[in-house]
């Protein structure tokens, strides 16, 4: 009977300590969404807007949007947001270069003449490892991401562009060289490139809301970009829709869209070898170190950057961005950590808050300093509600909260052409551009912009004699303006 109720007080000491360590799971969990939650509230009453997704052993620590997706019919961010994810399209042109691997209907050691004919000599030993890499030395683009151009126009130029290294040498970002990649799928397996990301990737990995063109889009999750939170634009889909077909300038290497859902169900997918296999996994996100253009080194997987930490571990991150939108994915393997970040108001302010966000994961004691509204939302605000007789007021505000951003006569000069950009706040654009001159009495461009801010004030005189001095001080751009407005 003793040993009975000793095996009983035994049973229930473990269950205790089951139980304990559960509570004490959730106390963490719930610790750290208070956490990152409460930094990212205080950020959206400064002008935050976007979504965080955090995994942790398994266990989704927080998923939840922030601020608005669209203004213009109040929809707030939320897990099923739609956004431009930019270069994080890489990383599924490259896990699809490993399923057509996989499907031995190509390797990494073929070159670009197995599948391109005429092409240059210098370019035909380039390998599909090194436009992975960023090592076959193409340079970064040959043109905007909307620029219409033919795909025969596009590989044309592409291939009698000048190599910035000799293949294999030098790492240097090259989003040609992705697109590239994704026509190298379509040859390899007689899909368009979306049509095998969807086959293979998307749709395996249960991702209803991933892609460009294909997708069943929910029209309402999708949102709106606002550049700087000042500078509105559609849904990149939108204009894809109207295009029927995106340019090979940003094929393979931008542009897809996504949710944090989707991106959610990616990382399982890839964690859980559902998608490749294990050996084409530790391929995608192997370092391969190379010597950098910029005279360092650097170390990218396949489509992600991979970096070995201090503690034998690893990050796998990669970011995109097409100056609106801002997308970034920070994966730790050893600590099981996934964190995924998306916002549709860019600026240099929110550029790195997944980077925060992991911090605050990774050390308890970590406090980050507040979200602070960009510099250009907050001169903004303040022009909305002030008039022209305080513009030494906003300047002193300018000088003292944003003193790293007001280093050169750029800051003034941008908010001025936003206004009349805007065709608002057109004597504060003037005043702005005043300002300016009187701080960079000797810069050309200045004083044309200020000719600019007469013009369209309707001061005539005024524009003739500022696009004068411009041209005294050698910006020959004003001479065109000056004739017209003489003639006229």
């Amino acid at each position: 009977m003793k040993k009975i109720i000793n095996l009983i007080s035994v049973i229930t000491l473990i269950q205790l300590g089951v139980f304990n360590l559960n509570a004490q799971k959730k106390t963490e969990t719930t610790a750290l969404f208070s956490k990152i939650d409460t930094y990212l509230t205080a950020g959206s009453k400064n002008g935050f807007s976007g979504a965080i997704s955090v995994v942790k052993n398994g266990k989704v620590i927080i998923n939840k949007g922030y601020g608005e997706a669209n203004k213009d019919i109040p929809t707030l961010n939320n897990p099923n947001t739609i956004f431009d994810i930019g270069s994080n399209t890489k990383q599924f042109t490259s896990t699809a270069i490993l399923k057509l691997v996989e499907q031995n209907k190509l390797n990494v050691t073929d070159s670009l003449s197995k599948f391109f004919d005429k092409i240059p000599i210098d370019k035909q030993s380039i390998t599909i490892h090194q436009l992975l890499t960023h090592t076959s030395g193409f340079s970064e683009s040959i043109g905007r991401d909307f620029d219409e151009i033919s795909q025969k126009d596009f590989f044309e130029n592409l291939f009698s562009s000048k190599l910035l290294s000799k293949p294999g040498k030098v790492y240097s970002y090259s989003n040609v060289g992705y697109s590239i990649l994704g026509r190298i799928i379509e040859l390899a397996s007689s899909q368009s490139y979306e049509a095998f990301l969807n086959e293979y990737l998307f749709t395996p990995a249960g991702m209803k809301q991933t892609g460009y063109l294909l997708p069943k889009w929910d029209t309402k999750q999708m949102s709106h970009g606002y550049n700087r939170n000042v500078i509105e634009m559609e849904s990149t889909i939108t204009r894809y829709q109207e295009m029927g077909d995106l340019t090979w300038h940003l094929k393979g290497n931008g542009g897809i869209n996504s949710t944090q859902n989707d991106m959610l169900l990616w990382y399982k997918a890839l964690k859980s070898n559902v998608i490749i296999t294990p050996e084409s996994l530790k391929k995608l996100t192997t370092p391969y170190p190379y010597t950098s253009s910029a005279k360092g080194t650097s170390s990218y997987g396949y489509g992600w950057g991979v970096k070995k930490l201090e503690n034998n571990s690893k990050r796998i991150t990669h970011n995109g961005s097409n100056g609106t939108y801002w997308h970034t994915l920070i994966w730790y393997p050893k600590e099981d950590i996934y964190i995924v970040y998306a916002t549709n108001a860019n600026s240099s302010k929110v550029e790195d808050i997944a980077y925060v966000v992991a911090k605050i994961i990774l050390n308890e004691t970590y406090v980050p300093e507040p979200i602070k509204n960009n510099v250009y939302s907050f001169a903004m605000d303040y022009i909305k509600q002030h008039s022209t007789d305080k513009s030494n007021e906003l300047l002193n505000l300018l000088q003292e909260n944003y003193a790293d951003d007001f280093s050169n006569a750029g800051l003034l000069n941008t908010l001025g052409n936003l206004l009349l950009r805007f065709n608002e706040n057109l004597d504060w654009a003037l005043e702005l551009f005043k300002m300016n001159v009187q701080l960079y009495p000797e810069d050309g461009n200045l004083w044309d912009s200020l000719g600019d801010g007469y013009k369209a004030n309707n001061l005539k005189e005024d524009a003739i004699k500022s696009y004068q001095k411009a041209i005294e001080l050698g910006y020959k751009d004003s001479q065109e303006k000056l004739i017209e407005l003489v003639k006229n």
